[in-house]
C-alpha cells in the first residue's frame, strides 16, 4: 500500500481527533465524574491510535496508548480523575499535536516523550503523588476484569458488530444466570430475550436461541447484543425480572472483537471487557456449553439491520488549489456573462434574451455553490482558543471565564489558514496582561474570575473579530511616556494624539521592551507582529480601552470572496459598486434637511440623526456638484450597529460583479476595496463603506 495516498487524510483526521480529544478533556475537567465523556475520549484515543499504527508511526502509537490505559481505568470506574492526571493527558496531547506537527512538515512524527510516558504509568500503577489517592488498586483495569467470552463469531457476525461500534452504537456481551430453583427456566429466558429486542438487536446467542425455546441449557446462558443504552441500565433492567439470579453486561470495542475472531477469547475479555457490577452468586461469566451453537437459530433481524445500515460518507476533502482554480474560472465566466447580457440587450432578440436569463439564473445557483464551497466557519480556528486560555490561566493562577459568541460566522478559507496567529496574541496578551491577579480584582469591588470575550460577527464585506477584557485597561500617560522615550513620538504630538491614537502606539514596531512589560503591564508584547499580519491580509486592527474597566481589540478582514452582489451607482464621469451586504436601503434626501452638528454633516433617519458622506468630496470626482441639487441619492451604509448616508448621483442597477485586486503598484487607498470589470469592459472602483463608518 502506498502511505504517501494516504498520509493527507491521516494528517486531517489526526487533527480532527486531536481537537475533539481536548475539546472533551476541557468538558470532563468541568464535570469529572461523567464517564460517558471519558467513553468519547477513550473511543478518539483508541481511534488515533489505530490510525498511528497503521501509517507507521510507532512514537505517535506507543503514546496515545499509554494514555488509552488512564482512560480505560476511568471509564471502568477503577480511577477517579483528578488535577495531576488531567495535566498528565494535557501534556500527551501536546506531545502529540507536536507529532503530527511533524509529521505535516515532512518529519517521521518523533519526540521524546519518556517523561509523559513515565507519569502516565505512574497513573497506572497508582504510584503517583496527589491531593486525592486512586480510587482504584494499583493493578490495571485489564486485571481487574473477570471472567471469559466463549462465543466464537463468523466473519459475517464480526462484521455486523465492528460496523455498529464504529456507528457508534454499544455493543456488549450478556451473560444472564436464572435462579437454580426456577421451574420455567425457558419462560424466564424468554422474558429476557422479550425485553432485550425491545431496545436493541441480539446477534447471537450460546446456547442458540433454538435451545433455549425446548429448554436445552443448564440455567445460564449469554449472548452478542447492539443497543443505545448504557450498560449499567440495560443490566438492572435484566435483574428487575422475576427468577433471575445475576446479570452481568460488558462494552466491547474494536480490540477486544479482534482478539476474539483471533480465537483469544480469555485475552480479549481480560484486557478490555470488564462486568459493570459484579453480583452476588456469579463470580465470573458462566461458560458456554461446548457444544458448538447453531448460526441458523439466530435472529435474521439483528444482523441484516446491522449490516447495511452504514451511511455512506457524505463528505470529501477537496485541494484549496482546485477551489482557486475553480472560483478563477467562474470568475472569468460572470464578465463574459455580464458582457453577454448587455448584447443581449442590443440585439433585442427574444430567443437570444431568454437564453442568456436562463443562463443567469444557472450561473447565480452555480456561483453561490462555489462561493460556499470556500467558506468555512471560524469555529475551526476558535476552537483552540479554550485549551490554551485554561493553560495560561492555570499557569499565571489565574481565574478567567472564555466566552465565545459567533464562532459560526464564515470565512474564506484562505483567511482562516492565516488569522490563527494573530489570535493568540492577542489572546495570550489579554489573558496575560489584560485581566488582574485575584487579589487586585477583589480589592478593586471586581468578581475573581476575570472575563474575556471572544467575538466574531459579519458586517457588510467584512467579518469582525472582537477580543475584550474586563481588565485595568490601558494607561494613556505610561503609553506616551514609554513612546517619547524610545523617539516614536515628541511630547507636543503626544498631547495632541486622541486617545485611540495612542493606543495605537502599542503596534509600533520596538515597542515592546522588557521594561514596557513591568510598566504598562506587558501591552504591546507581539502586537508589531500581529499588525503586520493582520495588513497583509488586508485587515485592520484596532484598540479601544477604558482605564480601570477593560480593553477591546478589534480585527477587521474581509470575506476575501471573488464575486459579491453590489450596487452599481454613478458619480460625475465615475462608476462605483457598493456591496449590498453593506447597503441597508436607498432613497432621497431634500437639501433642506441636511443640518451641521458640531462641526458634522447629518440627516435625520428613523428618529435620529446619522451622518452625510459625499463621494464626490471624498474621491474628488469631477464633473458632479450636489450642491447645486435640490434634492440627492443617498444610500444608507451599516456597519455593525452604525449607519451612515452616502450621497450619490445616480443609481445604475444590481450586479454580480468580481473583486480585482488593485495590485502591488498602487499604494493602499482608503475606502476603496479593489475594482471590478464591467459588461462594457470599464473598469468600476468598489467601495467599502466600512472606511467611512468610525
Amino acid at each position: 500500500m502506498d502511505m504517501n495516498q494516504y498520509l493527507s487524510m491521516f494528517i486531517d483526521e489526526s487533527n480532527d481527533h486531536l481537537q475533539a480529544l481536548n475539546e472533551n478533556m476541557l468538558e470532563l475537567e468541568q464535570t469529572p465524574d461523567d464517564i460517558g465523556i471519558v467513553q468519547v475520549i477513550f473511543r478518539s484515543a483508541h481511534t488515533l491510535k489505530g490510525m498511528a499504527a497503521t501509517m507507521g508511526f510507532e512514537d505517535l502509537s506507543s503514546l496515545t496508548h499509554q494514555m488509552e490505559n488512564v482512560l480505560d481505568l476511568v471509564r471502568n470506574e477503577k480511577l477517579k480523575m483528578q488535577d495531576y492526571i488531567f495535566d498528565t493527558l494535557f501534556q500527551g496531547l501536546d506531545a502529540l499535536q507536536a507529532m503530527v506537527q511533524d509529521i505535516t512538515q515532512g518529519g517521521e512524527g518523533k519526540a521524546d516523550v519518556s517523561s509523559i510516558v513515565a507519569s502516565l504509568q505512574a497513573i497506572v500503577r497508582g504510584d503517583f503523588t496527589s491531593n486525592e489517592a486512586p480510587a482504584a488498586a494499583a493493578a490495571p483495569a485489564a486485571s481487574q476484569a473477570s471472567g471469559s467470552i466463549e462465543i466464537s463469531l463468523d466473519q459475517y457476525q464480526y462484521s455486523v458488530l465492528e460496523q455498529s461500534i464504529t456507528e457508534g452504537h454499544s455493543v456488549l456481551y450478556v451473560s444472564v444466570a436464572i435462579r437454580e430453583d426456577s421451574q420455567l427456566k425457558a419462560a424466564r429466558a424468554y422474558m429476557v430475550f422479550d425485553l432485550l429486542e425491545r431496545y436493541g438487536d441480539i446477534v447471537k446467542s450460546s446456547p442458540s436461541v433454538q435451545d433455549i425455546e425446548q429448554e436445552k441449557f443448564d440455567r445460564s446462558f449469554s449472548l452478542y447484543y447492539i443497543t443505545q443504552k448504557e450498560a449499567p441500565e440495560l443490566q438492572g433492567m435484566i435483574q428487575n425480572l422475576s427468577e433471575i439470579e445475576s446479570a452481568e453486561v460488558m462494552q466491547l470495542d474494536h480490540e477486544t472483537l479482534k482478539q476474539i475472531s483471533s480465537g483469544l477469547q480469555e485475552t480479549a475479555a481480560t484486557a478490555v471487557a470488564k462486568p459493570v457490577q459484579e453480583t452476588s452468586g456469579a463470580d465470573k461469566l458462566p461458560s458456554a456449553p461446548a457444544a458448538k451453537p447453531s448460526a441458523k437459530a439466530e435472529p435474521k433481524k439483528a444482523v441484516n439491520q446491522h449490516a447495511g445500515s452504514a451511511a455512506p460518507s457524505r463528505t470529501i476533502r477537496v485541494d484549496i488549489d482546485r477551489l482557486d482554480v475553480l472560483m478563477n474560472l467562474l470568475s472569468e465566466w460572470l464578465i463574459d456573462r455580464s458582457r453577454l447580457e448587455q448584447l443581449a440587450s442590443e440585439v433585442r432578440r427574444s430567443d437570444l434574451t431568454e437564453t442568456v436569463e436562463h443562463m443567469s439564473r444557472v450561473g447565480s445557483d452555480l456561483q453561490n455553490i462555489v462561493l460556499k464551497l470556500r467558506m468555512v466557519q471560524i469555529d475551526t480556528v476558535f476552537n483552540r482558543f479554550p485549551r490554551m486560555v485554561r493553560d495560561v490561566a492555570k499557569s499565571l493562577d489565574k481565574k478567567i471565564d472564555l466566552i465565545i459568541t459567533g464562532a459560526e460566522t464564515e470565512l474564506d478559507r484562505t483567511v482562516i489558514d492565516e488569522i490563527g496567529d494573530p489570535l493568540v496574541h492577542l489572546l495570550r496578551n489579554a489573558v496575560d496582561h489584560g485581566i488582574e491577579q485575584t487579589a487586585e480584582r477583589i480589592a478593586a469591588g471586581k468578581p475573581e474570575t476575570g472575563t474575556v470575550n471572544l467575538r466574531a460577527f459579519h458586517s457588510g464585506n467584512h467579518v469582525f473579530i472582537e477580543i475584550e477584557d474586563d481588565g485595568h485597561g490601558i494607561d494613556r500617560s505610561k503609553i506616551l511616556a514609554k513612546a517619547i522615550s524610545k523617539g516614536i513620538v515628541t511630547e507636543s504630538e503626544g498631547a495632541a494624539m486622541k486617545d485611540e491614537e495612542v493606543y495605537m502606539l502599542l503596534f509600533a514596531s520596538g515597542f515592546s521592551t522588557a521594561e514596557v512589560i513591568s510598566d504598562i503591564s506587558g501591552r504591546g508584547v507581539g502586537l508589531d507582529v500581529v499588525k503586520t499580519k493582520i495588513e497583509s491580509l488586508s485587515g485592520v486592527v484596532s484598540v479601544e480601552s477604558k482605564l480601570g474597566k477593560g480593553t477591546k481589540f478589534t480585527v477587521q478582514l474581509p470575506l476575501t470572496l471573488s464575486i459579491i452582489s453590489a450596487m452599481l451607482i454613478k458619480v460625475g464621469t465615475e462608476k462605483y459598486a457598493i456591496p449590498l451586504s453593506s447597503i441597508v436601503e436607498t432613497g432621497l434626501i431634500q437639501r433642506s434637511q441636511i443640518r451641521q452638528v458640531h462641526g458634522y454633516t447629518m440627516i435625520p433617519y428613523r428618529d435620529a440623526h446619522i451622518p452625510l458622506l459625499s463621494l464626490a468630496n471624498l474621491f474628488g470626482v469631477p464633473g458632479y456638484d450636489e450642491n447645486a441639487e435640490e434634492e440627492s441619492e443617498i444610500v444608507v451604509v451599516r456597519k455593525g450597529d452604525r449607519l451612515a448616508a452616502v450621497t450619490v448621483e445616480d443609481f445604475i442597477g444590481q450586479s454580480e460583479i468580481v473583486i480585482k485586486n488593485l495590485g502591488k503598484y498602487l499604494p493602499a487607498i482608503q475606502g476603496i476595496a479593489g475594482a471590478t470589470i464591467l459588461g462594457d469592459g470599464q473598469v468600476a472602483l468598489i467601495i467599502d463603506p466600512n472606511a467611512f463608518i468610525k
